[in-house]
């Protein structure tokens, strides 16, 4: 008898295991085959910061969450429809997080006492009634998984780390996923052990015969592919999707790109996809340490090359002198900072917001920067190349502010036309600039206030380089109070003349009388709270900033046309406070720092409390 298919708009599932069950992999490989499919997607992996945290244990799990629709898929998702418990610590982490009347696929035979008791369960929740509420399967994953390749000739061990191949496979089956991409994949990653790859498919596909032949799954699903413009698609992560970014910078700008980085969760995946792509230009060195790799990078950039350097918050502290000698020098830096939650190591694969002031103002004297933030995995692409845009353009540090919410997720993005991306290509200084036939170094462009940029080496074009202040025009070391006084200002000036796009307001509404003012990864859930309002009926406007230094020339205008103004932040108002101090405006600001991003419902909750008391 074939199984009926039941139709669904969207899906939001959860893999859940210890953080060496493989849940990471279990949730790329699904979430690759929905991609095929053309479902929209946005996911939120989650894992702890250890390398191997202890086994079983609560603070040990990680986990894997996917929303896949028919319609647009802004976040991953506030209650998951299916959770993947590979034990009893992955179960009582994630409970709470489900809705009532969810589907939990457990495997059983990891529900021994000493499992349960380890997280401090007192009965086997698989048999108290407690989890009357839900749809449960219990699935003896191991025992499966183990009876499936027993003639395979791989160790039990080998054997067992492939039950979450069978998960996979289920969950494939059930969602009617396609799989051969993943087969390939287990071929590829497993190319030096084939009895390894020929047993994770095995694996796989044991579990998606279990899917067609066990009476305990007697519906299957399907989600239909969600309307998008024509073109052709990868999923990618925010990471990837800078990475991809920098090298088309390069390419457009006709420089080489060089990267100096140190490792450091969330930013290293940029430094690994660099290093893919040396037949682009690109140089990647990994440094000792956060100063060296900035140093190296400002070095590049004196060199005549695009400079970047990537971190997360302590780098930027680290960073924070070269960063100031880059805004005296000024010349061109590419600084990205994948935040995650502080102070001091705090949580490493948490995310947070709470770098934004360290931006802004983390240097010492007057050191003005451009600083700008990606919304969504797929926009950091674009971001990246106008974060090179404007430091190649205005000669000067530029901060981008990333997250692990970002960085992490992924979602589909559209390739863009190459030809059609911004001509970044720059003048460099060939000859002396100055009427008595000297270079003068700070001699600026009228229209942008830029210095000339002169490569080390062109003859005729020797000039002093170091952090003590400079003489306007001559680059002569000064300590003159009026100089000093007109280079601290035109440097300002010349930040604050950076032309940034006006900021657009989504308002259909036109006796709205609130708007929620957002910026980076808040994006998705702040959207889907404001369309979830509009549909029950409530008014409530919607912008977005990707531009936080210069803000957008009109943004005074925007917020006066409102009553009032919400800002959601995952810190404590840091962009709330620059909004009241620069506009005057009563902003209400509405934090979170709990590591993880908002949900729709609190969003939608908080903003329609401020609607009604507006």
């Amino acid at each position: 008898m074939q199984t009926p298919v039941r139709r669904l708009d969207r899906v939001v599932i959860r893999f859940a295991g210890d953080s060496g069950d493989g849940m990471q992999l279990t949730g790329d490989r699904f979430t690759s085959e929905t991609a095929q499919l053309g479902n929209d997607i946005a996911t939120l992996p989650n894992f702890p910061a250890e390398i191997r945290a202890p086994a079983g244990t609560l603070p040990g799990v990680s986990s894997f969450q996917l929303h896949f629709s028919a319609v647009d898929a802004l976040t991953p998702g506030d209650a998951p429809d299916v959770l993947v418990a590979m034990n009893p610590a992955a179960l009582r982490a994630n409970l709470a997080d489900l809705r009532r009347g969810a589907a939990i696929i457990v495997d059983t035979d990891e529900f021994t006492g000493r499992q349960l008791t380890k997280v401090g369960y007192r009965a086997n929740p698989l048999e108290d009634g407690s989890l009357d509420g839900y749809e449960v399967h219990p699935v003896a994953l191991t025992t499966l998984t183990l009876g499936a390749l027993a003639e395979t000739g791989v160790s039990k061990r080998d054997a067992a780390r492939a039950r979450n191949m069978f998960a996979l496979g289920l969950l494939s089956w059930i969602y009617a996923r396609p799989f051969a991409s993943t087969l390939r994949f287990l071929e590829r990653k497993f190319a030096t052990r084939p009895e390894l790859a020929a047993a994770n498919v095995t694996a796989f596909r044991a579990g998606w015969n279990y899917g067609e032949t066990t009476e305990d799954f007697t519906v299957r699903y399907e989600v239909a592919p969600a309307p998008m413009p024509p073109g052709r698609y990868r999923n990618i992560t925010g990471n990837a999707a800078l990475a991809l970014g920098l090298v088309a910078a390069g390419v457009r700008s006709e420089l080489p790109v060089f990267l100096g980085a140190y490792p450091i969760t969330p930013a290293s995946d940029i430094l690994h996809e660099l290093s893919k792509h040396k037949r682009f230009g690109v140089t990647t060195m990994q440094a000792e340490d956060e100063i060296a790799a900035v140093g190296a990078a400002l070095g590049a950039s004196y060199g005549g090359a695009l400079g970047v350097t990537t971190t997360s918050g302590p780098g930027v502290a680290l960073k924070g002198e070269t960063i100031s000698l880059a805004v005296a020098l000024e010349l061109p830096l590419v600084v990205i900072d994948v935040q995650r939650a502080g102070p001091s190591t705090g949580m490493p694969t948490k995310t947070e917001q709470a770098d934004l002031d360290m931006a802004l103002f983390g240097r010492h004297g007057e050191a003005p920067l451009a600083v700008i933030a990606p919304a969504t995995p797929a926009d950091c692409f674009a971001a990246a190349i106008e974060a090179a845009r404007i430091a190649l353009t205005y000669r000067t540090p530029v901060i981008l502010l990333s997250d692990n919410y970002v960085a992490n997720g992924s979602e589909p993005w559209l390739l863009p036309d190459v030809s059609r991306l911004p001509d970044l290509r720059v003048s460099f200084a060939r000859e002396p600039n100055g009427p008595d036939g000297r270079f003068l170094p700070y001699l600026r462009d009228p229209q942008t206030l830029a210095r000339p940029w002169a490569v080390p080496g062109t003859p005729g074009l020797a000039h002093r380089i170091g952090g003590l202040e400079k003489a306007d025009g001559t680059g002569d070391i000064s300590y003159d109070p009026a100089n000093h006084d007109l280079m601290v200002r035109t440097r300002a000036a010349r930040i604050a003349s950076i032309p940034v796009p006006d900021v657009e307001v989504e308002d259909p509404d036109p006796d709205t009388r609130v708007l929620v003012l957002g910026w980076g990864s808040t994006y998705g859930p702040v959207t889907a709270a404001c369309r979830a309002l509009r549909r029950r009926g409530h008014a409530v406007a919607q912008a977005h900033l990707r531009h936080l230094n210069p803000l957008p020339a009109n943004l005074g205008d925007v917020l006066a046309r409102y009553d009032r103004v919400v800002v959601p932040e995952m810190n404590l108002g840091q962009l709330a406070r620059v909004l009241r101090a620069r506009y005057l405006v009563d902003v209400v600001s509405h934090t979170k720092v709990e590591g993880s991003p908002f949900t729709t419902g609190e969003l939608e909750n908080a903003f329609e409390r401020v609607i009604g008391d507006a």
